[in-house]
């Protein structure tokens, strides 16, 4: 009797079951007929949600035979509702094109669908805010500050989450997924020199901060950063720039694939655009800075099957200048040169850099996405710089050259899938990471007027290896409620061949480390979510510092220090158009930085904690006006120092940053902004102190179909202050003693430039 019922209710439920049907759509950008990824897709009737893959898909099954309303939105695109009807047996396809849009923040959702990589903040500041220049790049971090000290050529200077990060110690930056970092630079570890990017051809940047992603390895103790160059021009542009201090700018992009006009519904299987950057200014020095800078880039973007895509980039960039470098205090109040002014006006540098880089997606017939990426550079970089002057040798001078030649080369790679398990959905990945640097002449020298060496302090040839796994898990128990869980494997290997032993000697040293990541987020409603981000991360060390027998790092085996973090946040919209990010937050390095630049080491000093507080705001005032504004908080503290000698030297314990901005459907557009940055130790027992400052600037823009005036006016107030400052013990030439003071780098005073960019 038993199985006489068994094989009835399977008889009966087999065909309720048999004749589900499937639904199946792709997602394109109207402006490029490219894919758009991260589109939320709801069916509103059975309250099921998703979102597009990287080829901008998605996919619902085991629909019963009924008309379904899908509702599809992204930040920046017009909300698209349509129906479509659903089959027995059958997958039905659906193509829609978005269209672009203004920003209405009562349409931003906070979303349950991929909760760990969501980017609402970023997403809607780069809508809204123009990117005016390089250094603006590196800004739509919220909370990171960044300093020039050498002119505009080289890397700046980073600041975030109470860290001084130098040029990159602690913070991952990639474009397009190609490392920026440069591990065992001839200027210090991490160097990151963004300046091959062309600001123009910035799509998206995607960030998070503190160590909670397992496919981000080193540099991604603080967080890490990714910006997104645009894989398709909409159309063909040229723009001039020109404004105070001799500062002239070219840019253009040419789309090589022009679109088919008749065809304004069609999907476009490749594009390709080439662009380039010119530009050159004096600057706002006493000593002309003769800057110039130029940047070539390709990009083909094809499809070659329907669920293949391969993108190749190709970039070049050289830069070279002169710089005034660091002035002192005293120069200043004894008369020796004004604030503008220079001690040694033979500094200066020259760089370039070449990329290749290849990125191939598939998704399979099971919606498995395979990710291969391949990429190589050719960097080169020279930098003469004098920090102390007369301190060490009081006829010549202290300055020092920097000098490196290096190919870089590496493999990113990812195997994802998505399985239902009962009500939950499990998101598995895998990947694996490969790169290796190899420097030829890495240089440390003393020298004269940048000319004639007097003596090689350093010189060697770096062979560094970094071979990653890494394991994650995104699994959404519900619709409310998100598991992120992951673990990455690091080996590392830090080679140095001395080139000024004799004979020369190569010294190698090794060392791995697991980094697990443990993420829960809780999407109460589309107005509400909380999370807790916990993890492990770590930077390299320098393999100059790293391989020495008897080094101090390789006794106590820390070429990988570690640290750990945790973030518990919220995000809320308490009306439709406010949206708040906060978010307490807490840091443990295993061990600190101190860079000794004149000496080209890096010296560990101990244990370090950092907790602060994170607030981001964006607030919609009117259809066309939007006003933002972050304040970040931090407490930086070394570990094994005493009370009152313990301070971060140059670690920011407050920052904020806001400002309006405009978006008018008349064509004018700009916004009005400011950043401060408050008083800060400039040394271990706060004795000497970085001053602060408060700094706004202006962009406006007017713009129609064909044209866009615009008019960019940095420091719209002509404050003075000090854009990098240290706490430097020098000697000026006649002096008796050395003195350590406050050396400073000058901000930009009022800086106006005028700009036309034209369309067709």
């Amino acid at each position: 009797m038993k199985s006489i019922l068994f094989f009835l209710f399977i008889s009966i439920g087999l065909p309720a079951f048999a004749h589900l049907g499937t639904l199946s759509g792709v997602v394109y950008d109207q402006s490029t007929r490219l894919p758009v990824t991260g589109v939320t897709v709801q069916l509103s009737s059975v309250g099921r949600t998703t979102q597009t893959n990287e080829l901008g898909q998605y996919h619902f099954d085991n629909l019963v035979a009924a008309s379904y309303t899908i509702s599809l939105s992204h930040v920046g695109f017009k909300t698209q509702t349509l129906v479509a009807a659903v089959e027995d047996d059958r997958t039905t396809s659906v193509k829609t094109i978005l269209t672009t849009a203004p920003i209405e923040l009562s349409e931003v959702r906070i979303s349950s669908q991929r909760a760990h990589d969501q980017q609402l903040i970023t997403s809607l500041d780069i809508k809204l805010r123009p990117i005016t220049n390089s250094q603006e790049i590196l800004r739509m971090v919220p909370g990171l500050f960044i300093g020039q000290h050498a002119g505009g050529g080289k890397a700046e200077q980073i600041f975030l989450r109470g860290f001084d990060l130098d040029h990159g110690t602690d913070i991952r930056l990639t474009v397009d997924g190609m490392p920026v970092n440069m591990v065992s630079h001839a200027h210090g570890q991490g160097y990151a020199d963004l300046h091959f990017v062309i600001p123009e051809l910035i799509e998206g940047v995607d960030f998070k901060k503190g160590p909670y992603h397992s496919d981000k390895g080193n540099f991604g103790t603080v967080g890490w950063v990714d910006f997104r160059t645009k894989t398709a021009l909409d159309r063909s542009f040229a723009k001039l720039e020109a404004g105070q201090y001799g500062t002239i700018r070219a840019v253009a992009g040419l789309d090589l694939l022009h679109l088919n006009k008749a065809k304004k519904t069609d999907e476009r299987d490749q594009s390709a655009y080439i662009a380039s950057e010119y530009s050159y200014t004096n600057s706002y020095f006493d000593n002309p800075q003769r800057f110039r800078r130029l940047n070539v880039i390709g990009k083909y973007h094809s499809h070659i099957t329907p669920n293949t895509h391969l993108t190749l980039t190709g970039t070049t960039f050289w830069s070279k200048w002169n710089h005034s470098g660091q002035i002192p205090d005293r120069a200043i109040e004894s008369g020796l040169t004004g604030f503008f002014g220079s001690v040694d006006p033979t500094e200066g540098g020259e760089t370039s850099r070449t990329n290749a880089n290849l990125q191939l997606v598939t998704v399979t017939p099971r919606n498995h996405i395979i990710k291969n990426q391949l990429f190589y550079s050719n960097y080169n970089f020279e930098l003469y710089s004098n920090f102390t002057f007369f301190l060490r040798d009081s006829v010549n001078g202290d300055q020092i050259r920097q000098k490196e030649h290096r190919n870089l080369f590496g493999y990113n790679g990812s195997y994802s899938t998505q399985n239902n398990v009962g009500r939950s959905r499990w998101t598995t990945t895998l990947g694996a990471q490969y790169r290796q640097d190899l420097t030829n002449g890495t240089e440390l020298s003393h020298t004269l007027n940048r000319t004639i060496t007097l003596k090689r302090d350093k010189f060697g040839n770096v062979n560094e290896l970094n071979a990653s796994l890494y394991a994650d898990e995104l699994i959404q128990i519900s619709d409310k409620f998100t598991v992120n869980a992951g673990v990455r494997y690091d080996f590392f290997r830090s080679q140095y061949t001395d080139r000024l032993q004799q004979p020369t000697g190569t010294r190698h040293a090794t060392q791995g480390i697991v980094s697990p990541k443990l993420n829960v987020y809780y999407t109460a409603n589309p107005r509400l979510q909380v999370y807790l981000n916990t993890g492990k991360g770590f930077h390299s060390n320098d393999a100059r510092v790293v391989v020495p027998q008897g080094g101090s790092l390789r006794r106590t085996g820390q070429i990988l220090p570690a640290g750990y973090g945790s973030d518990l946040g919220i995000v809320i919209k308490p009306t439709p158009k406010l949206l708040i990010n906060a978010a307490a937050w807490y840091l443990w390095l295993q061990q600190e930085f101190v860079y000794v630049g004149d000496e080209g080491v890096i010296e560990p000093s101990g244990r370090s904690r950092r907790q602060g507080i994170d607030l981001s705001v964006r607030y919609q005032l009117t259809k066309s006006l939007y006003a933002d504004l972050d304040l970040n908080t931090a407490k930086p503290r070394a570990l094994d120092a005493e009370a009152g000698q313990n301070y971060l030297p140059l670690a920011p314990t407050f920052t904020s940053t806001g400002g309006l901005s405009l978006q008018s459907p008349s064509g004018f557009s700009g916004s009005l902004r400011y950043r401060y940055i408050a008083d800060r130790p400039a040394n271990e027992d706060n004795s000497i102190v970085a001053t602060g400052y408060f700094v706004n600037d202006l962009q406006l823009n007017y713009g129609k179909r064909a044209y866009t005036l615009g008019l960019s006016v940095q420091n719209l107030f002509n404050v003075r202050w000090k854009e990098t400052q240290f706490a430097t013990e020098s000697r000026l030439k006649g002096e008796a003693q050395p003195v350590d003071e406050i050396h400073f780098t000058p901000g930009t005073p009022f800086f106006a430039r005028l700009s036309l960019m034209y369309y067709w």
